[in-house]
């Protein structure tokens, strides 16, 4: 499998250093690990650390800076951070406010930085954590904690990071963050497998001219594959799904996050958000705000994600809240002059 590596042993290590290297700027890393802190971090607060694995860029380390988390922990590819690192990662930002751990929901994860969490315990360090779980075909309604957390965590990170920002208490950036969290779905489908760096095939076989409506971001089976049908037919079928789980309502106001997989052009996902307004439109359900961009990736492969935030006016304004890294910005945009 083609990629433009060096050494298969230690892609992980020069992706990281090259990251840093690009943003020395505004992040500090630290030694021994592949995780960073933000050097302008806002003092005196909670601090939020988020993470997971490597191979989903920019998702977890482009989600760190102003109004966002103050650190970010990276594991091996489509592997969990291990429990020492989330624990000095955690430990460089603590400001005696306590610390939020934000990540997807997967099995490694919560392990090990429940783990990390038991390491800040012995030096007194209060902890608390948000697991994400906003990918709704990955188990039944009634069991969401077992859901997989999907690009849900943008919205999810945006929140926490401005409710960390606003001077709160752990406890109440908890309520928030969690509020989010449970206001949240998302769904998504692969077109084409992604690879891995140093694998010699890819993370799953799909037909050239096949689907799989619910694929994990990790080749995890989806549930239903089919033929490839046109963008209209495949967001009806997203939007459907989405709209039954949270029952939406006309009247109802919600922020759109179409996310794409790795190697789906912004042409494609455009496509899919015309579709999408259409629905939306047809059906009285307000959007308050949308974002069309590739968060949340597998490598290469190809597909899209639609995510649904339902809103209140609470929610607004942690979304609205300014913010700002390399790779995720929230202000407002006016006209000078």
């Amino acid at each position: 499998m083609k990629k433009i590596i060096n050494k298969t042993e230690n892609p992980v290590g020069e992706m990281f250093d090259g990251f840093m290297a690009a943003f020395k700027k505004y992040y500090e890393p630290l030694p021994g690990m592949t995780a960073f802190t933000y050097k302008n971090r806002r003092k005196g607060k909670v601090s939020l650390v988020i993470g997971g694995g490597s191979g989903h860029e920019p998702m977890f380390s482009g989600f760190v800076g102003r109004g966002l988390a103050d650190a970010a922990v990276c594991g091996n590819i489509f592997a969990s951070p291990n429990p020492n690192s989330i624990y000095e990662t955690a430990k460089a930002v603590e400001e005696g406010k306590g610390t939020l751990f934000v990540y997807g929901c997967y099995a490694g994860d919560n392990m090990n930085f429940d783990m990390g969490e038991e390491l800040c315990e012995f030096e007194n360090i209060r902890t608390a954590h948000v697991r994400i779980w906003d990918d709704l075909a990955s188990a039944p309604k009634e069991r969401r904690e077992l859901r997989r957390g999907i690009a849900g965590d943008v919205f999810v990170i945006k929140i926490a990071g401005a409710a960390c920002d606003a001077g709160y208490d752990l406890d109440e950036v908890v309520r928030i963050t969690e509020k989010a969290r449970d206001s949240l779905n998302s769904v998504g489908l692969a077109i084409s497998p992604g690879t891995s760096p140093g694998a010699d095939s890819p993370m799953f076989e799909l037909g050239e001219d096949e689907i799989e409506y619910g694929m994990g971001i990790h080749g995890e089976p989806g549930i239903e594959r089919t033929k490839m049908q046109p963008a209209d037919v495949l967001v009806k079928r997203m939007y459907s799904e989405l709209k039954k789980e949270m029952d939406l309502q006309a009247g109802q106001e919600i922020a759109v996050l179409i996310n794409g997989l790795g190697s789906t052009t912004l042409f494609e996902l455009y496509t899919v958000c015309y579709n999408l307004e259409k629905l939306l439109l047809g059906d009285e359900i307000k959007v308050y705000d949308t974002d069309v961009n590739s968060y949340c990736t597998s490598q290469d492969m190809g597909g899209f994600s639609i995510s649904f935030l339902k809103l209140d006016d609470e929610l607004k304004q942690y979304l609205d809240m300014p913010c700002a890294s390399p790779y995720y910005t929230k202000g407002v945009m006016t006209d000078e002059g």
